[in-house]
């Protein structure tokens, strides 16, 4: 079984908390705790935060946090990445933070900065949206997944994920976005919890950090509801409304305030990790997801 269980959380800087609390609130349908040190938290479940917003000098994706079940699993990844050469480091501070008990950072060959965590240990209360969102698809399953670009080292990332961490391979989508464009690969991995995937790595650029981050509400009408919102409040689309062939996730695409796409979605289907057979994607979609919108 993969060490990993679930992405816990995603980490985004920026420059203007307000914008980050705008759009998780009268968008998204999250809570949105402003910090005293200049950020936020943008709650979606009894957790504190699923989307942590750091202050900084520029609008981007910063880091992927990663559960594991216990101190036993968190020892073991990290005995597991020293052998494999790649550094990792402990910070109790920022532990305290993101709200766990034990935290360390890591970075993968492409350069994605990566949150090593267990022992949640912050708050835990009801998660009310301020517009009605009856709920997002969390728990065992963690936060929703996460896009990572992997241009330059797209094999030796795969394996730290495959290896290291023993993640499955869902799916493989060999993406040519045109007759005489390169194939551009497209992996999609599962951890212990069974969501489809956690993780993709995709081998393409993304000077925001990540190609896209996803969320999964518990009902489809409230995919419809945010696919509205959106539009009335000019957030710009990244892809129509579509559903995907692999994992069957109905959804559409919009920008963030961090300048990377989210997905919103509802639908996508479980896996056993213990016995499912890797797939192989010929189309992104069955039906809709016009990605050529966010180039307009």
């Amino acid at each position: 079984m993969p060490i990993i269980q679930a992405l816990a959380y995603i980490v985004a800087e920026t420059t203007d908390a307000a914008r980050w609390q705008q759009y998780g609130e009268q968008t998204l349908g999250a809570m949105v705790m402003p910090r005293a040190d200049g950020g936020a938290g943008v709650k979606i479940d009894r957790r504190d935060a699923r989307i942590h917003v750091v202050a900084g000098d520029a609008d981007r994706y910063v880091a992927s946090g990663w559960e594991v079940a216990d101190d036993a699993a968190f020892d073991t990844a990290l005995q597991a990445l020293a052998a494999a050469g790649v550094a990792a480091r402990e910070e109790g501070g920022l532990a305290t933070a993101r709200g766990f008990r034990r935290l360390a950072v890591f970075a993968d060959p492409d350069g994605n900065r990566h949150e090593l965590v267990t022992g949640y240990a912050g708050d835990d209360t009801p998660f009310v949206s301020p517009i009605g969102v009856n709920g997002f698809v969390t728990g065992k399953f963690g936060m929703g997944h996460t896009v990572l670009p992997a241009p330059a080292h797209f094999d030796a990332t795969l394996k730290l994920f495959t290896e290291v961490f023993g993640m499955g391979l869902s799916d493989v989508f060999n993406f040519q976005p045109g007759p005489d464009a390169p194939v551009m690969r497209i992996y999609f991995l599962h951890g212990a919890s069974g969501r489809h995937h956690s993780l993709a790595l995709a081998e393409m650029p993304s000077p925001s950090g990540c190609v896209h981050a996803m969320l999964e509400v518990d009902q489809l009408t409230d995919v419809g509801k945010a696919y509205d919102r959106r539009e009335k409040a000019e957030v710009k689309l990244m892809a129509t409304l579509g559903e995907h062939e692999n994992d069957r996730m109905t959804s559409f695409y919009m920008a963030t305030p961090g300048n990377f796409a989210l997905e919103y979605g509802w639908g996508g289907i479980e896996v056993d990790p213990a016995t499912w057979q890797t797939t192989q994607t010929k189309q992104v979609s069955i039906w809709g997801h016009d990605f050529s919108v966010g180039f307009r």
